[in-house]
């Protein structure tokens, strides 16, 4: 089981790289309707209410702020997908490690747009597409996948070399000495 200190660390990196993979896709979903803050100034909507929402130019008051809830969203996710996932050896793996990581991201949209508050949804979906939205949470599996799977090469343990005498060992081995003769009873 991976203690809550791996997790955190795994979890630091995962989520980073999943937080900055959706943020350049909402930048560019945002670009593509002429409004490249908008989206990214959605989740403000925790701390400014829905003016936040109807936010189409980037500031510091609603974009950094978005920026810094939705990055912490991700690490959030990351680390839970680090404790539950994070020290099987298939995690470490491509096609595990991708499904892992689409059901973490698909739990967290879930979470997101089902078992929250309004208030504390990410927004998203005032500004983005159905579509976008699966892209967005595409993009958040992409990261917290490609993190574990650098965390997993960083942090793999080298191999244990074989006791076992391979036949090359012994050709280049000296023989093994031989028995002293037995001693004759006095």
């Amino acid at each position: 089981m991976t203690t809550w200190k791996q997790a955190l660390g795994e979890g630091a990196v995962s989520g980073s790289l999943a937080s900055i993979l959706s943020t350049a896709y909402l930048v560019r979903a945002g670009r593509c309707r002429g409004q490249p803050a908008a989206p990214v100034n959605a989740p403000s909507h925790w701390f400014f209410g829905d003016t936040a929402l109807r936010e189409d130019t980037a500031s510091a008051r609603y974009t950094l702020t978005g920026v810094l809830i939705h990055h912490a969203a991700s690490v959030l996710w990351g680390v839970l997908h680090a404790k539950a996932w994070g020290t099987r050896p298939q995690a470490k793996r491509l096609l595990p490690a991708a499904a892992g990581a689409a059901a973490t991201a698909g739990i967290a949209c879930l979470v997101d747009y089902r078992l929250t508050p309004k208030r504390l949804n990410p927004g998203f979906e005032h500004r983005l597409s159905t579509p976008q939205m699966v892209n967005v949470y595409a993009c958040v599996a992409l990261g917290l996948m490609v993190g574990s799977m650098l965390m997993g090469r960083r942090h793999a343990k080298p191999h244990a070399p074989d006791r076992r005498r391979r036949r090359d060992d012994v050709k280049d081995s000296p023989p093994p000495p031989c028995p002293a003769p037995p001693r004759a009873p006095r």
